[in-house]
């Protein structure tokens, strides 16, 4: 990592990604600044086979202990520098290789650099060490030239990929080609033929998945510790799943050269999510422009159903880091191009050939998405109303050949000559003719000649990733300083859009005015818009951007490891089973919802299945596992959940074991009748407004919906969508906190995708003091609680049932959890947590402030408590006393399934993970039972 050089600049650590990223700008500019030839250097001799238009080829402990994490993490990375190369490896993956092989016999092959705009961008890097992996563009079916070529290849720091024909043809032919460029480019999916297209579809994917798993082994077997690895590009979207599948610690980013579609082009695409999920595998992915990115961020938020922040987009707990990355060039090759003697020989030919007529250049590849045909018009229509340029204006069209085996781009050569052939006829003469086309391409040096005479550039990509051509044309305008007339499709129009005018290509007639405009533009407009593009273009080179994506790259690994380092460590199976079989009496208190619930698999669905994920359905495999715990007369258990009573009775009515309702506020035992557990004076009255806020919410929002609890109400946006959802929550909000809940005692507690309503104080751990003394009356324990597992994917609001039995805590930090707690329980001062529960069992436990009484009829709605009504309390506990809990730190395990952000000790990844354990526990409860009663 370049943050290696640190230490000679400062000994001041930096505490932010930000000043990190900053500092090592800082680095980089001084190091160019010592070397300034050096990129000079590493770019002579290189030109460029054939061009091509675009890119493709909080308190004070908290901050002192994350600052020591920050310096923990900076310094391991140090280390593992001082064990690397000086400079660090980059291994730069693309479909192609920066060559051009050419077999010449049996083992003998000859090379050419074909440099495009990646190549450029890393040619004068010298940061790291660069070496590409991708295929050579030939098939190699024999070992011995396969030796050769890689042999031949090393030499220019290049590594194979060799794929058969039958590979390149589904995949890059088929998938990338066929599938991937036109939906990118929101040309859609083939529509001709369909059930042929979607036969074909499957194989061509799985041809898709089989290449980059290809590509995935050779960079395997060439990757060292401390590796970057940069793929590139649409025809490798599956890599990065599989490169984290073979290392996750291996650094990966992701760049996209193309435009990414909005999420309701990408949606159409049948393997749209598993490609989501393999991108979101890399720790950075880069695009050219803030839309592309925020196009992403949307796809993988309304598709998938995932969290999308500020920095990128979150799964569970992981950031998968989304940044705009805008692509340059290396202006300075092109800027002492000019000065070279056979470029100034062109452009004076150049000058005498179009003497008295002003010059516009078109630069593309003839392609669909260029725009050429809407430029040809454009300009046939400003020569129909500006006759007086007709023969002071020439428009000279490159067009360079690609794909011509493709029936599509063969229309449209023969469109674009019709075209061509057409406006001569009308507008030009015996000696000269208004459009000069090419259907070819030109070297470096005749193009840089070329960009110099001009006096307009017309660019007018229907979309287009970047588009360099804009680029080069800048670069090489120096002294000319001629208009740019730049396509607002074009991610460049987001960089030179000061400097350029702006188009829409699909209308002509905006296009011919720009062309007006530009042709008679003052010299003074025409120097200001040139100075300012030409800064942009001269300063964000290729070289910087390259330098910028490794750069952050190596940040967002640092970020993600202090990250890491914050998550609670998953649960160790082997020690919760060990210190729950050398336990007396454990609790088990585990939550619903994600927690104990059936996934519900609906691959590939928009939102998931919203009927089957609203049926909360225990998990099969966790009948048997309940049961035998739940028969353990050492063991109870109780599901503590936000779900009403009939739910939790459908689900758990058959097991042994505890059931508590809506947070807590209604307890029942399997064999028993509920009760309640909430305090005696609960203001309820507010909940008539709340719910007409709710229910006027939900019918302005579809597949929102409105859970009405006797305790809460919940207005859930899950299923909405995802940018519909957040404003209406956001208005909704807004709207309560000045109406209805303004002056009343209630708690809003927002959850990822939904908001809810409660009576202050309403919350797992304010009732699971209630909970555990009624539990501990009923089953008349006679010893102390000395194990506790809680489990449960529980509301931030909810996990102060993590910190109630937290025994690690002083107890000043717990006294808030505990404070409603019930004068039968009494809390020690010291940090092992002790409850107290009256000698006489016949007497019960306090009625601290509650009533507790049978409820027969869960449907009926809960009666006023405000009338302090104190029907069915037991009477008051006597002063005797003894410890119901007596719980070490190393026997509480609490539990965040599905969270990362958490106070539990502990997390599990998801429902499976649970129903695992709990398998586990039950599974090592009988071999245990079974080995006691061998030995007694």
């Amino acid at each position: 990592m370049p943050g290696n050089k640190y230490n000679g600049i400062s000994s001041v650590v930096p505490t932010s990604r930000v000043e990190r990223l900053l500092r090592d700008r800082e680095l980089r500019k001084s190091s160019r600044a010592s070397h300034p030839n050096d990129a000079t250097d590493t770019n002579r001799g290189t030109e460029p086979l054939e061009h091509e238009g675009d890119n493709l080829g909080s308190s004070h402990v908290e901050q002192h202990s994350e600052t020591a994490a920050i310096r923990g993490v900076l310094s391991e990375e140090c280390e593992k520098q001082e064990t690397r190369p000086a400079r660090q490896r980059l291994l730069v993956v693309a479909n192609r290789l920066p060559v051009s092989a050419i077999r010449r016999g049996e083992e003998s092959w000859s090379l050419e650099i074909s440099a495009g705009g990646l190549v450029s961008a890393l040619l004068g890097v010298k940061e790291f060490e660069a070496r590409w992996i991708g295929w050579a563009g030939v098939n190699v079916p024999d070992e011995a030239g396969q030796r050769a070529l890689t042999k031949a290849l090393a030499e220019k720091m290049c590594i194979p990929v060799f794929l058969d024909e039958d590979i390149v043809h589904q995949y890059y032919n088929g998938y990338c080609n066929n599938i991937l460029w036109p939906l990118f480019h929101y040309l859609g999916l083939p529509q001709e033929d369909r059930l042929a297209t979607t036969r074909s579809f499957q194989s061509q994917f799985a041809a898709y998945k089989k290449a980059n798993q290809m590509f995935a082994d050779v960079v395997n077997k060439h990757y060292e510790e401390g590796d970057v690895v940069w793929c590139h590009d649409y025809h490798l979207m599956f890599l990065p799943k599989c490169l984290k599948k073979y290392n996750s610690e291996m650094k990966v980013g992701w760049f996209l050269h193309t435009p990414f579609p909005s999420s309701e082009i990408h949606r159409t695409l049948p393997s749209r999510s598993e490609l989501l999920h393999s991108v979101l595998a890399a720790d950075l992915v880069g695009f050219h422009t803030y839309d592309y990115a925020r196009h992403f961020v949307s796809a993988c938020t309304r598709i998938l159903g995932l969290e999308g922040t500020p920095e990128g987009v979150e799964d569970q707990g992981r950031l998968t880091r989304v940044a705009a990355f805008p692509i340059g060039i290396d202006s300075h090759r092109f800027i002492r191009a000019l000065d070279a003697p056979q470029v100034q020989d062109r452009i004076n030919e150049l000058k005498r050939t179009f003497t008295g007529r002003k010059v516009m250049l078109g630069v593309d590849r003839l392609d669909m998405i260029k725009g050429i045909p809407q430029k040809i018009l454009a300009f046939e229509k400003f020569l129909e109303e500006n006759s007086e340029w007709q023969h002071k204006v020439v428009l000279l069209q490159i067009a360079v050949p690609t794909r011509t085996d493709v029936p599509e781009y063969q229309k449209l050569t023969s469109q674009v000559h019709e075209i061509v052939g057409r406006i001569n006829g009308r507008f030009g003469t015996l000696t000269a003719v208004p459009i000069h086309h090419l259907d070819r391409s030109l070297d470096f040096y005749a193009l840089c000649a070329l960009y110099a005479v001009t006096d307009v550039a017309l660019v007018t990509s229907l979309r287009d990733g970047m588009n360099l051509v804009s680029y080069e044309f800048v670069a090489c305008q120096e002294s000319k300083k001629g208009v740019l007339i730049l396509s607002e499709f074009a991610g460049a129009a987001q960089s030179l859009g000061a400097g350029a005018i702006l188009v829409n290509p699909w209308n002509i007639t905006e296009v011919a005015s720009s062309i007006a405009q530009a042709l008679n533009m003052p010299p003074e407009e025409r120097e200001k818009r040139h100075k300012h593009n030409f800064e942009h273009v001269k300063n964000h080179t290729a070289q910087e951007w390259a330098e910028t994506f490794v750069s952050e790259l190596n940040d967002t690994v640092v970020e993600a490891d202090l990250r890491k380092r914050k998550v609670p460590p998953r649960l160790t199976p082997e020690n919760a089973i060990k210190c729950y079989l050398q336990s007396n009496n454990r609790l088990l208190i585990l939550g619903f919802n994600v927690t104990l619930t059936e996934p519900v698999d609906t691959p590939g669905s928009r939102g998931g299945d919203q009927i089957k994920e609203m049926d909360l359905k225990l998990h099969p495999e966790l009948k048997g596992p309940l049961t035998a715990l739940g028969n353990d007369p050492k063991t109870t258990i109780v599901v503590l959940s936000g779900s009403d009573r009939t739910v939790l009775d459908d689900n758990f009515g058959e097991f042994d074991m505890w059931l508590a309702a809506e947070n807590g506020m209604f307890l029942r035992h399997t064999k028993g009748e509920w009760m309640t557990t909430m305090p005696e004076h609960l203001n309820m009255e507010w909940v008539d407004s709340v719910k007409h806020v709710f229910e006027y919410f939900t019918e302005r929002t579809p597949r929102s919906q409105l859970q009405k609890r006797e305790t809460s109400l919940v207005w859930n946006y899950k299923y909405a969508d995802a940018e519909f959802g957040k404003l209406q929550a956001r208005d909704m909000l807004q709207h309560l906190w000045t109406g209805p809940i303004s002056n009343a005692s209630v708690d809003v507690v927002q959850g990822s995708r939904s908001v809810e309503v409660r009576a202050v104080g309403v919350t797992k751990g304010a009732a699971i003091d209630r909970i555990l003394g009624e539990i501990v009356h009923n089953k008349s324990m006679t010893s102390p609680i000395d194990y506790v597992l809680c489990a449960g994917h529980f509301l931030g609001k909810d996990e102060d049932v993590y910190t109630f039995f937290e025994p690690e805590l002083p107890s000043d930090n717990i006294s808030m959890a505990k404070s409603r707690a019930i004068d039968a329980f009494k809390l020690s001062g010291e940090r092992k947590s002790s409850l107290k529960l009256p000698a006489n069992k016949s007497g019960s436990k306090s009625s601290h402030g509650k009533t507790q009484r049978p409820l027969p009829n869960p449907d009926k709605k809960t009666p006023d408590h405000s009338s302090g009504s104190g029907s069915g309390r037991r009477p008051s506990p006597e002063k005797t006393s003894w410890n119901v809990l007596d719980l070490k730190g190393e026997n509480y395990f609490s539990c965040a399934v599905g969270r990362t952000r958490t106070k539990a000790r502990f997390t599990f990844g998801s429902s499976d993970e649970v129903v695992s354990f709990l398998k586990e526990l039950a599974g090592a409860k009988s071999s245990f039972k079974v080995l006691t009663n061998l030995q007694s």
